[in-house]
């Protein structure tokens, strides 16, 4: 039984929820369980999409500082790329993911909400990457998940000077994708989840892997992914079933194969 993350599974969506009192820090044992939440919802066929939720007054705080004062440089050579395999494992999940921020998201907080597909925060939620203030720099994939979502400018202000950014300005730079009062961001987000349910799953998968990939290829290597893509959805049941149901005028029944 994991102890600090647990997958809740309401119909067709399931909630990580991180529980780490009080503010979330992503020690290496919730690191860990992040990780295998994430393969879990990834591999479970009737999960359709998925929410990241830190609980009503935290999303998470960051990387546990404590438990990276004393390492060295050959102690943090190792564990760094099991850090940042732990949030790519989030960021491969299959499915829609939503991200539903309260509160702080800042250094692997935020690192971790990048790594969903779209965010959800509440009107009081701040985000930011405040590592350059204890000397060092993001090291969970901020310096390359940021930068692609905001661009390389916002990005770099947002590293070189640590600030918290509040919502109101994180919507505005792309930084999150709606606002909403903070009593509602979790109903919002399953809301935004729910919309994904009974739909082409395979597909969805498809135009993620599609999505993602092409944005580290140039732009030939990226049509070819799509082309791929694209043609392999036309050996599913579900390409065959939107298909007919479209030339029918008939509302397609999903199978996830």
């Amino acid at each position: 039984m994991a102890e600090f993350v647990r997958v809740e599974v309401a119909g067709q969506t399931a909630t990580i929820r991180l529980d780490r009192p009080k503010m979330n820090a992503l020690n290496r044992q919730a690191q860990h369980e992040i990780a295998e939440a994430a393969r879990a919802v990834d591999a479970d066929p009737g999960v359709h999409a998925v929410v990241l939720y830190g609980g009503e007054r935290v999303f998470a705080a960051g990387v546990d500082v404590k438990e990276m004062v004393t390492m060295s440089y050959a102690d943090m050579a190792l564990h760094s790329r099991t850090l940042q395999d732990c949030f790519t494992a989030v960021a491969r999940i299959g499915k829609p993911v939503i991200a539903a921020v309260t509160g702080y998201a800042l250094g692997g907080g935020c690192e971790l909400a990048l790594c969903a597909d779209f965010r959800v925060a509440g009107e009081s939620a701040k985000l930011g990457q405040p590592e350059i203030q204890l000397g060092i720099i993001p090291g969970a994939g901020g310096t390359q998940r940021l930068p692609r979502l905001v661009g390389p400018a916002r990005a770099k202000d947002l590293i070189y000077s640590g600030r918290h950014v509040p919502a109101a300005e994180a919507l505005v730079m792309g930084l999150v994708d709606r606002v909403v009062p903070d009593a509602e961001v979790y109903t919002a987000a399953l809301e935004w989840a729910a919309t994904f349910a009974g739909g082409p799953t395979v597909a969805y998968r498809a135009a993620k892997q599609a999505i993602d990939q092409g944005l580290e290829s140039d732009l030939d290597t990226g049509l070819e992914i799509e082309r791929l893509q694209f043609s392999g959805l036309f050996a599913t049941e579900d390409a065959r079933t939107g298909m007919t149901a479209f030339a029918e005028k008939s509302k397609p029944s999903f199978s996830g194969r």
